[in-house]
């Protein structure tokens, strides 16, 4: 549950920086709590009952599946136009009722990913602060879009969120002492992907978050050709040592120090090309 340390600085500055002017970032916050009790119940039924099993992968998503459905809906009565830039064109595609269904899948897909990805000692930590860093950037960037002020407060959530991290990794990297738990990266996860929704940067999620993105399609790859070979051949073969990726590179003989730097490397070359092509 070691993921509280990042997310009580922005539980104790929201009532300060939120307020009526800004409803999508107040539905952004909430959602990422939100995320954050679903995991904290997941770690509080694995330590009291001392055993790995938590909530169960359905139990998982369907709580998954009703903030999300909550927070679209939400979002889509906030933003009828279903407006969301295209990626490295400074210009905007309204969505309309699309954007409800895009909104769902983005939430989704995103806590999933970065769950995925806090495997190592400081990864998903690690590329969450990059991750942030980045996108209060772009905001900056495309705040003609948005309600002035509302962007300053997404900035000074991202910057927030980007400071409370960098704490956390201070006892997060290797050799670990603490640990976010599902408590911390469903928690990442919920704002990463409803701060860059409703700054209206979905789509960069795709980019930016492409280390989020690599560890959920190497996991979904590696299950799926286990099962089809298996059906196939009765004996199930795999594309990876291990996955996500990560796992893949440990059995390589990689650092976690190593791993982690690649991660941020990478994030880091994506986020600067993001942001050059809207300078």
């Amino acid at each position: 549950m070691g993921g509280w340390i990042f997310i009580l600085p922005l539980v104790i500055l929201a009532g300060f920086i939120l307020s009526s002017k800004t409803p999508l970032a107040n539905i952004a916050v909430i959602a990422a709590l939100g995320y954050g009790l679903l995991g904290f119940l997941d770690d509080f039924i694995k330590i009291r009952g001392k055993k790995n099993m938590g909530l169960r992968a359905y139990q998982k998503i369907i709580g998954q599946g009703g903030i999300a459905i909550l927070v679209s809906v939400f979002y889509y009565l906030a933003n009828t136009d279903g407006r969301i830039l295209i990626p490295f064109f400074n210009t905007t595609w309204d969505m309309g009722f699309w954007i409800l269904p895009l909104t769902f899948l983005v939430l989704v897909a995103t806590t999933n990913s970065v769950n995925l990805t806090d495997g190592v000692d400081g990864l998903a930590g690690s590329v969450g602060a990059v991750y942030f860093i980045f996108i209060a950037i772009l905001i900056a960037l495309v705040s003609g879009f948005l309600p002035f002020y509302e962007a300053q407060i997404f900035m000074t959530i991202a910057a927030i969120s980007c400071g409370g991290l960098m704490c956390f990794l201070l006892y997060n990297s290797n050799k670990a002492k603490i640990f976010m738990g599902d408590t911390g990266s469903l928690y990442l996860g919920g704002l990463i992907a409803s701060l860059s929704m409703f700054s209206f940067l979905g789509f960069y999620i795709l980019f930016l978050g492409a280390m989020f993105v690599l560890s959920a399609v190497t996991d979904i790859l590696q299950v799926a050709y286990f099962k089809y070979t298996k059906k196939r051949t009765g004996a199930g073969k795999r594309i990876f040592l291990m996955a996500p990726f990560h796992h893949h590179l440990e059995k390589k003989g990689w650092a976690e120090a190593k791993i982690v730097f690649l991660y941020c490397a990478i994030t880091i070359l994506v986020g600067a090309i993001c942001v050059l092509t809207l300078l």
